[in-house]
């Protein structure tokens, strides 16, 4: 099983991000954020919708969404 990331290391990379984003690198920025884990709460939203299928595809990190729900969830 993944090791969880800490709330630390999760905004660390956020400020990554956004300096990234100040620095007019865009598409590394895009890249970045995506290894932060997808919170539960917000992967039940975007299944809700219809959505979830396309961030899984786009290679989000959705260890902590795995871990909670698990992966026939995720696929259903």
């Amino acid at each position: 099983m993944a090791q969880t990331m800490t709330l630390k290391e999760k905004l660390a990379i956020s400020m990554q991000v956004f300096a990234l984003r100040d620095a007019g690198k865009d598409a590394e920025a895009d890249i970045l954020v995506k290894t932060i884990p997808m919170p539960p709460y917000l992967a039940k939203i975007w299944k809700k919708h219809g959505y979830l299928d396309h961030f899984v595809k786009d290679g989000w990190n959705i260890t902590e969404v795995e871990a909670a729900f698990g992966q026939e969830w995720i696929n259903s």
